[in-house]
């Protein structure tokens, strides 16, 4: 009966987990990234990069925007005709902007990022499991194949191919598996991992991290009891992300004495004119050393990444 219950369930959590990776969309961009149509003209009639570059800075002085690219431009996607948020990429497979974008996975044909990232990871674990179990399941059988003491017919060729087949998996699977909760623990992306995200004071690759606790509490949430079922709990929007400026001249810092009015994003989903300060973000709460920028430093966005062929600038 036990052995009943535990096949069944990890059968149903490894479908349920897969399901949710391959029919959750991807997230996009709200509106509130979309040039208005008056600037999108004017952009299209410009010539020179600098022109341009003034265009999206004037659109996109209210957007919670951190990061710029590596040559200090603005991200702007062209097909999209909308300025990228922070850790947003342009998939060429699914020809849309993704936020928070891990990479495009021909084995979910779907892209892993903000909407879907944790049941991506819920769908490797339980596949780890599954594979784990039906190995360790079948090893008495496999045992007796190699000490000859299985019966001579044909099931016993199933038996050395279901081991075989569950531990090649189980392997693949865990050094996989074992690469995303690293990425999890340092809050970076697939693609943040091949180039790190550039912040107005240059490169960093942990801008994003929060600590391990509250970089799982990002992707997993707040409630603990959720974290093992492949239901959205992710903190946030997509759009937005908090980050920590640890290597900023303390003169060019201020620390925000009050919350900033969220904006509407067209939709359900809706952030605030700046990036998340202390008092708007609970994963900063106990941080004194968390900070938000100046106006005069929050007109800088996020820089243009690579992650595979799937990816566009």
């Amino acid at each position: 009966v036990v052995y009943l219950v535990v096949f069944h369930l990890s059968f149903v959590m490894f479908v349920w987990s897969y399901w949710k990776t391959i029919f959750t969309s991807p997230a996009s961009p709200s509106n509130e990234f979309c040039l208005s149509k008056a600037d999108k003209e004017q952009y299209e009639k410009e010539e020179r990069p600098e022109s341009q570059q003034e265009i999206l800075r004037r659109a996109a002085k209210d957007l919670p925007i951190y990061t710029t690219t590596a040559s200090r431009a603005i991200r702007y996607c062209d097909r999209c005709q909308l300025i990228k948020p922070d850790r947003c990429h342009h998939c060429s497979a699914c020809d849309i902007c993704v936020l928070k974008m891990d990479h495009h996975c021909p084995w979910v044909n779907n892209c892993v990022g903000f909407s879907n990232y944790k049941f991506f990871l819920l769908f490797l674990m339980y596949s780890l499991l599954y594979c784990l179990f039906v190995a360790a399941t079948v090893l008495q059988y496999f045992i007796k194949f190699w000490t000859n003491e299985l019966p001579d017919t044909h099931a016993k060729f199933h038996v050395l191919f279901l081991f075989f087949v569950a531990a090649m998996f189980f392997i693949s699977i865990l050094s996989l598996f074992s690469y995303h909760c690293w990425l999890v623990g340092k809050n970076r992306s697939t693609i943040e991992t091949f180039r790190a995200p550039t912040f107005r004071n240059g490169p960093d690759k942990n801008g994003f991290s929060l600590g391990c606790s509250k970089n799982l509490r990002e992707v997993f949430g707040d409630e603990k009891k959720y974290w093992l079922l492949p239901i959205f709990t992710s903190l946030g929007d997509g759009c937005n992300f908090p980050t920590r400026l640890v290597i900023m001249d303390p003169e060019q810092l201020t620390v925000s004495s009050q919350s900033e009015p969220a904006k509407s994003s067209g939709g359900s989903q809706s952030f605030p004119t700046r990036p998340l300060s202390e008092s708007q973000n609970r994963l900063l709460a106990s941080d004194s050393q968390w900070v938000e920028s100046g106006p005069e430093e929050e007109n800088v966005k996020s820089g243009s990444l690579h992650c595979n062929t799937s990816v566009d600038s």
